[in-house]
């Protein structure tokens, strides 16, 4: 067997940080690229973008396989089958300190058919994988994916916890004090 007919890494490393997160207790969570073969709750979708808890606690029947990751799950209450294409996974990560691996973000395409989308909604648009793009750089493969330490965007960058400069106070207000405990 080549490396071309080698079957993909990203299930199994989707497997491998999951039962890390959950051995150290802490939560898995995937952030995945949404177009018309993820089955999700479309209302919770952010610019075609979801993240999804998949720990214990908020799962039913999970099953991370090769080709999709299914579950069942409460949103708002209301149980819902959840159905991932592994191939539209973009990370997982632990919540409590955002260690994981983040994978290939799927780009747009303008070509090609677009899926039938639940009635009333906007449809999502078809994805399509990076290494299918002839315009775009790509891996030579999967084992060119980067390990990534995912940081909370209030985090900050320089190295330091302190705030670069103070916030500046608005025109027309009068400035006031917080004493801090």
């Amino acid at each position: 067997m080549n490396a071309l007919d080698a079957t993909s890494t990203r299930p199994y490393l989707i497997r491998a940080l999951y039962e890390w997160c959950t051995d150290n207790g802490l939560t898995p969570y995937v952030a995945v690229a949404v177009d018309g073969t993820v089955q999700v709750p479309r209302e919770y979708v952010k610019n075609n973008e979801i993240v999804l808890n998949i720990s214990f606690d908020a799962t039913s029947s999970l099953k991370l396989g090769n080709d999709f990751i299914e579950f069942k799950a409460r949103f708002a209450g209301s149980a819902r089958e959840i159905m991932v294409p592994v191939s539209r996974v973009i990370a997982i990560y632990a919540r409590e300190n955002g260690q994981g691996m983040a994978f290939p973000q799927p780009v747009l395409s303008s070509a090609g058919p677009q899926p039938a989308a639940e009635a009333g909604a906007n449809p999502a648009p078809t994805l399509m994988a990076p290494a299918l793009l002839l315009a775009e750089p790509t891996p030579a493969s999967e084992s060119d994916v980067k390990i990534v330490h995912l940081v909370p965007a209030n985090h900050a960058v320089s190295g330091h916890d302190d705030d670069p400069d103070p916030p500046k106070p608005q025109q027309g207000k009068r400035p006031s004090l917080k004493r801090v405990k």
